[in-house]
């Protein structure tokens, strides 16, 4: 059981550290906290956008169009108990602005999350496409 505890409490807190450096704009600390064949999936992303991104190298570039895309902060985590416990199933808001445009970002999400040794193997993001479209629209 202590395995169990030891194991979600660093799923989580891989996590937790996910969205400090993601609102922070640290992509290379963010990447680092993926396996070297992480992958991040957004199944609700709109057309011309990816639906997957794979490899630390990938995902880097990723994080940093997201940086000069939105500065955002992210509040409100609950995270939701699964049987497994490397897995992690979050939901969490941001607050923030779509830089070209100063439009506000806020963003409700679903955050499905497995972790390998304490590492991001497979992250599924549900987010809203409409909020991206109209933080973005001219």
């Amino acid at each position: 059981m202590d395995n169990h505890k030891t194991v979600r409490s660093g799923a989580q807190q891989a996590f937790l550290r996910h969205v400090e450096l993601l609102g922070a704009g640290r992509g290379a600390e963010w990447a680092e906290l993926f396996t070297e064949d992480g992958v991040l999936e957004f199944p609700y992303a709109p057309q011309g956008y990816p639906r997957r991104v794979a490899g630390r190298r990938d995902l880097l570039a990723h994080q940093e169009g997201f940086a000069r895309t939105f500065r955002v902060e992210f509040t409100g985590v609950r995270f939701h108990e699964t049987v497994d416990p490397a897995l992690v199933i979050a939901e969490l808001e941001c607050d923030g602005v779509a830089l070209a445009t100063g439009r506000p970002y806020r963003q409700k999400y679903i955050s499905l999350v497995e972790t390998r040794d304490g590492l991001i193997s497979r992250y599924v993001d549900y987010w809203n496409p409409q909020v991206v479209a109209e933080a973005l629209a001219a």
